[in-house]
């Protein structure tokens, strides 16, 4: 998630505190992503930094209010024109777990597969259960509409994984096959 990008479309309804932003864009994505006070402050400060954000008074409680500049908006604006580039995407912990796994010694990667099929499975009746919720009632704000796209989006996520594992199954299976059936090689 682009915390940068989703930071500058909460604040073009107007000025609000880290604290404010961090809920409202938990709340907006369903929590896909679950953000600590420090990573909101960190990116409220890259945006200050760039020129995207400025500092306005302070609320009662005394925290600073971030307020968007133009080169915020028109930054805003470019982003929400951007295709989101799926090259670029993070090193994922799963598929370096399974590489390493692989022929690492006393590892049964067949093991790993269950164990994250398990972990998966319970998070898609959770999300599930989450989205049947959300349905339940009509959306009566966009708010709640952004999050059961991000429920929506949760669901189909887990799904793929799993469907994947299904596949790094299959790939193991045949592997293991094909190992089986090679005569030992002879040291030279």
């Amino acid at each position: 998630m682009s915390i940068r990008h989703g930071l500058l479309a909460l604040l073009e309804r107007g000025p609000r505190d880290g604290t404010r932003l961090r809920t409202e864009l938990e709340a907006r994505t369903g929590a896909m992503e679950t953000l600590d006070t420090e990573q909101v402050e960190t990116a409220l400060a890259g945006l200050e930094r760039d020129g995207l954000v400025v500092p306005e008074d302070r609320d009662a409680e005394g925290r600073v209010q971030y307020a968007l500049t133009g080169a915020g908006r028109a930054e805003l604006h470019d982003w929400y024109a951007r295709p989101v580039e799926r090259a670029s995407s993070p090193c994922d912990e799963l598929a370096i777990k399974l590489a390493m796994a692989l022929g690492a010694p006393g590892v049964d990667v067949r093991a790993v597969v269950e164990a994250q099929r398990r972990h998966l499975r319970e998070a898609l009746r959770e999300h599930t259960r989450q989205r049947c919720a959300a349905l339940a009632e009509p959306p009566a704000h966009r708010d709640e509409v952004a999050r059961l796209l991000g429920l929506e989006r949760l669901v189909l996520h887990t799904e793929a994984e799993l469907l994947w594992l299904d596949h790094c199954e299959a790939r193991l299976q045949r592997l293991a096959a094909a190992a089986a059936t090679e005569p030992p090689s002879e040291l030279v």
